[in-house]
């Protein structure tokens, strides 16, 4: 069972998200000149749209957040802290939003993705996302959100 807790961001959260971010995109940092500041408006973020993080023993490891869109929300973020991967997180996260999507009476989850993160893109692709579109170093992805089942 994991051990860490999932809930949503504080706006003090903002600077431990941002190192977590940060550290997650460290290893494309060297090979990915044109990457974007990821973490980037964090606080905004968290003031604006939907932000969880993944906490262990009081110290960020994890964060997703989700911008609503008319019928849609937008992964705009997921991260996990390198030293924490392999362990189910990410793919919590991204249970999460799918989840959050539902509740929101949303029909779709859409993300982009950068055109050299070749592993992100395949991890997509296995977990049922589909290509919709390049632009420039940016791969447009979108997975269709179904309604839970009814019990």
């Amino acid at each position: 069972m994991a051990n860490w807790i999932t809930r949503l961001a504080l706006d003090a959260d903002a600077p431990a998200l941002a190192q977590c971010i940060d550290r997650a995109y460290a290893v494309y940092a060297d090979a990915l000149p044109d990457l974007p500041a990821v973490s980037e408006g964090i606080a905004g973020d968290i003031a604006e749209n939907f932000v969880w993080v993944v906490e262990l023993e009081n110290r960020i490891i994890g964060g997703l957040v989700l911008v609503a869109g008319t019928h849609h929300l937008t992964l705009a973020n997921v991260a996990v802290d390198p030293d924490q991967t392999g362990k189910g997180i990410g793919k919590a996260l991204l249970d999460l939003a799918v989840s959050e999507a539902r509740r929101l009476n949303k029909v779709e989850l859409r993300l982009s993705t950068h055109v050299q993160m070749l592993g992100n893109v395949a991890l997509y692709t296995r977990l049922g996302w589909q290509e919709t579109g390049r632009a420039g170093n940016k791969v447009h992805m979108s997975k269709p959100v179904q309604a839970a089942p009814s019990q």
